[in-house]
């Protein structure tokens, strides 16, 4: 897949906006690798982001700045025009995981929101949104995508808590010598 960067002037059409699939940690839940979860309709950031800056603009505080990997979003505009601004576009193809959407606000911070793909079913939408918010979770977007069930997820992250113990020197976990499970991948592990 190869990346185009939409050069055209940009026209700002008012459309209805259809409610944004979103789910967000609480305010008070402690940072983690992952701020929540977005479930845009379609690949097209012109369309998808004027909804959820509205939401997270009264939130987060004015929301100037996005970041994508474009391995999922074929076109990505420099800038998309969303309500009283303009939203500065950027990727990052080896250093941002494909699964994400960063937003800054100079003044604010910085939000990670797993991108959960348009065409995943509602409870595939749910698990993963649920997920997402889980403060006691520490798995990477694609982590969770690729585990993309409940089960599947809580046992990708005691993987990745046995690994990380240890790595800081505790015992590894000794495998009978039948089983025949796969290694969790490099990219799937906490850092």
């Amino acid at each position: 897949m190869h990346v185009t960067a939409d050069r055209t002037q940009l026209i700002h059409e008012s459309y209805s906006t259809p409610s944004v699939r979103l789910a967000l940690k609480a305010e008070d839940a402690p940072r983690g690798l992952l701020d929540g979860a977005w479930w845009p309709r379609s690949r097209n950031l012109l369309r998808e982001l004027p909804a959820l800056t509205d939401v997270l603009d009264r939130r987060w505080g004015r929301i100037t700045r996005v970041s994508v990997n474009p391995t999922h979003w074929p076109v990505i505009p420099r800038e998309v025009p969303v309500t009283g601004h303009v939203v500065k576009i950027g990727w990052f193809k080896e250093e941002q995981d494909p699964h994400k959407l960063v937003l800054l606000s100079y003044r604010i911070g910085r939000w990670d929101l797993l991108v959960i793909p348009p065409q995943a079913n509602a409870a595939t939408a749910a698990r993963l949104m649920a997920a997402a918010t889980d403060s006691g979770l520490r798995l990477t977007a694609s982590a969770l995508v690729a585990a993309d069930d409940t089960a599947r997820i809580r046992s990708a992250e005691q993987r990745t808590r046995e690994e990380r113990w240890e790595s800081d020197g505790g015992p590894a976990p000794v495998a009978p010598a039948t089983s025949r499970s796969a290694p969790v991948p490099a990219h799937a592990c906490e850092v």
